[in-house]
């Protein structure tokens, strides 16, 4: 390749990398707080119920909304890093000596 040449540029779709979401929020989390609050309602069929129901759902709507908007995919980050815990010590440096004895 010559040195005068430009770099080749090659596009890089927005489609391909996006995160699965659904009204802001993770896919599958949002579909598991409907099911829940729609359940509640269906199953109880009442007035108060449903309002129990949509108050609910819309909390969730709000907590996985910030969620999202910090981490589109936080959840399966979170369970990576408790499959991962015994893995990493809890200590700050390699040479640091523990307080009680500890079994690998």
């Amino acid at each position: 390749m010559d040195s005068n040449e430009p770099l080749r540029l090659t596009p890089f779709h927005r489609a391909l990398h996006r995160p699965q979401q659904i009204m802001g929020g993770e896919r599958e989390l949002m579909l598991f707080s409907m099911l829940i609050a729609g359940g509640l309602v269906v199953s109880a069929l009442n007035l108060l119920a449903t309002g129990i129901g949509l108050v609910l759902w819309l909390v969730c709507v709000y907590g996985l909304r910030k969620m999202a908007k910090a981490d589109p995919e936080m959840s399966k980050v979170y369970l990576r890093q408790l499959k991962y815990r015994a893995y990493y010590s809890p200590f700050s440096r390699p040479f640091r000596l523990a307080k009680s004895p500890r079994v690998y």
